[in-house]
């Protein structure tokens, strides 16, 4: 009787492009593909920090480079994508909080920039590359929880993110017979520096742990296994949706 085979969760050989590896979820993210094997091109905004996640990637002798690049900035994206990306992460994000009646139309649109367009352009950069060399790939965006729910002074956040699975649905549909994936993950709340803020309050923590099903709050390290699963062939099959990384929140 012959045995069915795991499919392969090994990059050697493969290309990948990682936004906002500087730090948090992009570098988790960034140092999950590495030690799979990919050569990562790690993009981020700040130069010096992000040489230096290069630098401590090539300390454990992976294969990393950096290329500062401001995602936004939609005329350089067409640079960035002159060899395509096997593997394409989008972690870059935005979020600024409040009550909706207080938003303002600068707060609104620099979400909306960061978090929708700049991931609408990269995406279809990344499937135009793809689509010229006749590869497959695997698109793959770090979108939230908050793109399935709603939660309390994120009206723009959640709008952001509402509109990003909308998005991610389209492409799929549009890119699947070139056998382009793309997907998105979406983590609860996640201990980084960026959210220290959030877990130091007490009300908002509270509100956390009340709403997440297990007794922790997330991790970096609990998105990088979704990462490489969803970049590697064992995904292949999956193209169109979102992985929860959520513990339980959206169940309940």
């Amino acid at each position: 009787m012959e045995l069915p085979e795991t499919p392969s969760f090994d990059l050697s050989g493969k290309r990948a492009l990682v936004t906002g590896a500087s730090s948090g979820i992009g570098l988790g993210c960034a140092a999950a593909l590495a030690e799979a094997g990919a050569h990562v091109v790690c993009a981020a905004r700040r130069a010096d920090v992000l040489q230096a996640s290069v630098n401590a990637m090539a300390g454990q002798g992976w294969s990393a480079e950096a290329m500062p690049l401001d995602q936004g900035d939609l005329g350089a994206l067409p640079a960035a994508f002159e060899e395509p990306f096997d593997i394409v992460i989008n972690s870059a994000g935005l979020a600024r909080h409040g009550p909706a009646v207080q938003t303002t139309p600068e707060d609104y649109d620099a979400v909306m920039h960061v978090n929708l367009r700049s991931a609408y352009f990269l995406s279809a950069q990344a499937a135009k590359a793809l689509m010229g060399a006749g590869l497959p790939g695997s698109i793959i965006h770090i979108s939230s929880q908050m793109g399935h729910v709603g939660g309390v002074d994120r009206a723009v956040y959640c709008a952001s993110k509402h509109g990003l699975e909308g998005m991610v649905k389209a492409m799929a549909i549009e890119w699947g017979k070139s056998g382009i994936r793309i997907n998105t993950i979406c983590p609860t709340f996640i201990r980084t520096p960026l959210s220290a803020v959030t877990f130091d309050n007490p009300e908002r923590l509270a509100w956390i742990m009340d709403k997440i099903k297990l007794p922790r709050v997330g991790e970096v390290e609990d998105i990088m296994g979704a990462a490489l699963f969803l970049a590697s062939d064992a995904s292949a099959m999956i193209t169109g949706t979102s992985m929860m990384i959520d513990g339980g929140w959206t169940a309940g």
